[in-house]
């Protein structure tokens, strides 16, 4: 499956940047849907498991979800993004949350430390996905999950993804971004050494193209 041409962390970065604060006035396009996810997601963590999130964005679903954990270490390519999710800390109770830089992309090779590994809205992004993904691996550790939900562009209409997405990068108002299907996405990550546990869809809209796929690394 062909890649696309490939953004530097600085031009990733200054895209999200120039798009975070619209991004973070924006509402939930699918509010039930997004309330859906967060309950299945709440029902997999524990108060002793260590998290990592990808893609965090402006961190509502970090705040949501990391007092449910140990250690939650949510991550975005934005500084704009981090910027808006720690004012939002602000006031707030302590909670075992804390907002980075990071690129997904690019993270250190390390020992596998973490118990679960979310990327909700990401891994479409990312140019080279199976490089990605073994990343990932690594990162957790032995039955650790990762759990995603993303957008599968090759699920919609086609003029969607071959037309007005080219059109919209040509202008600068869509992000890079990768074309499977749910099917494709999940043989990808099984050929990356996971083992699919759900592949699920919790849209409550007619057409639901966005997939929640819990992978695991096996022990």
């Amino acid at each position: 499956m062909p890649s696309s041409p490939q953004l530097s962390a600085s031009d990733k970065a200054l895209f999200w940047d120039r798009a975070a604060r619209k991004y973070a006035a924006s509402p939930i396009s699918d509010l039930p849907g997004y309330e859906k996810t967060l309950a299945r997601v709440q029902g997999l963590l524990a108060p002793h498991l260590h998290v990592l999130e990808l893609g965090c964005g402006t961190g509502s679903t970090a705040l949501r979800l990391a007092s449910g954990t140990a250690s939650y270490l949510a991550t975005d390519v934005s500084a704009e993004m981090i910027a808006i999710a720690q004012a939002k800390l602000l006031g707030l109770p302590p909670a075992p949350l804390r907002f980075a830089l990071a690129d997904a992309e690019t993270l250190p090779a390390k020992e596998p430390g973490y118990d679960i590994v979310l990327a909700f809205n990401l891994l479409h992004l990312m140019h080279d996905l199976d490089k990605t993904l073994q990343s990932l691996l690594r990162l957790l550790k032995p039955g650790g999950l990762l759990i995603s939900k993303t957008a599968c562009l090759n699920e919609m209409n086609p003029l969607i993804p071959h037309l007005a997405l080219p059109l919209m990068r040509m202008l600068g108002k869509a992000p890079l971004v990768q074309c499977f299907d749910a099917q494709q996405l999940c043989q990808r990550m099984e050929q990356q050494g996971f083992a699919i546990e759900a592949l699920e869809r919790h849209g409550s809209k007619r057409r639901d193209w966005r997939a929640f796929i819990v992978a695991r690394r096996p022990l």
